[in-house]
């Protein structure tokens, strides 16, 4: 399994992790007061108009660290400090997409797949929106579309993957277009997609240039399984990891069926885990802006943070 993303070390009193963050930016709202708690229902009523940054923090054994308060995190945004709008630990409701490569290939694997992506849902909050597709020579939704499954209907989703078939080559690319188009149209703040697949592609229209591109400029976090054949050379790792570290997401290389089930459980705790932070873009300049975090942890505690590496503000084109 490789870790990857935008991580810092920090430890003892007056040590600060720096972290860069990629992340979405629509229109400014006016700043709220600084010490309001949040929670979740305020990210989905009002977060539409600010940056949300999704923040995986850690300690040095890998255990998620949860308990931090809203004045341990300072935010920079093209090294201007930012007022934290929203702050929230809870459990916040995300979108959550599925893309599960479903070539021919895949055959042998499928029951595993399937197995792993149902100890996700266990896990995940009741109140996720989830849609899944398949690719193989073309994409297809398996389930009608983001919003139409609540991850607590179980039923539903394990009849959903249960009629996926696998054949023909793979559409790796068009099925991740097709999966963060529909993500970018799924209602809760937070977006999260989980892609299973080797990283090969040899029937897609779009590039590989395309999709990394349209990732970056997405506000996804993307978590990325690779099922690897060493003896397939259609198998790309890269990708998978490129994906993983541009999104602020995670990429794992199970090597047998427990591993992967191990890894869906832990993408689940994480999205439950993780701090949602969000702020009004201080421009809407149409450029790339750059992000940096910096925790305080207080003293005596190591931690990790993850999130993106940057974002592309809304507004004018770069090219005006």
């Amino acid at each position: 399994m490789g870790r990857t993303g935008g991580i810092g070390r920090m430890g003892g009193i007056g040590w600060i992790v720096l972290a860069e963050l990629f992340v979405y930016s629509l229109p400014a709202v006016p700043a709220l007061p600084a010490s309001r708690a949040l929670h979740a229902q305020d990210f989905h009523s009002t977060s539409a108009e600010l940056v949300v940054l999704p923040v995986v923090v850690t300690d040095k054994h890998g255990g998620f660290v949860t308990d931090l308060p809203q004045d341990a995190f300072t935010v920079y945004d093209n090294g201007r400090q930012v007022p934290i709008d929203l702050f929230s630990n809870e459990d916040t409701p995300v979108t959550v997409g599925l893309a599960i490569d479903a070539s021919g290939s895949m055959g042998p694997k499928l029951g595993e797949v399937i197995a792993a992506s149902m100890s996700f849902v266990r896990l995940s909050n009741p109140q996720d929106e989830f849609f899944a597709i398949r690719f193989n020579d073309d994409v297809q939704p398996v389930t009608a579309a983001s919003g139409d499954v609540r991850l607590g209907d179980a039923d539903a989703v394990r009849h959903a993957l249960m009629s996926i078939r696998t054949e023909g080559r793979t559409a790796l690319y068009d099925g991740l277009m097709d999966a963060l188009d529909r993500l970018a149209n799924g209602s809760r703040p937070r977006k999260v997609l989980i892609l299973i697949s080797d990283g090969g592609d040899n029937a897609s229209h779009a590039t590989r240039e395309a999709v990394l591109a349209r990732a970056r400029r997405s506000n996804a976090s993307i978590y990325t399984v690779g099922i690897l054949d060493p003896g397939d050379p259609d198998s790309n790792p890269g990708l998978l990891k490129s994906l993983a570290r541009d999104t602020g997401g995670e990429r794992f290389l199970p090597q047998s069926a427990g591993p992967m089930l191990t890894a869906c459980e832990r993408i689940a705790r994480e999205i439950r885990a993780g701090y949602t932070i969000a702020y009004a873009p201080p421009d809407r300049d149409g450029a790339f802006h750059r992000v940096r975090v910096e925790v305080k942890p207080g003293a005596g505690r190591q931690v990790q943070i993850r999130t993106r590496p940057g974002y592309f503000a809304a507004g004018q084109s770069a090219q005006r």
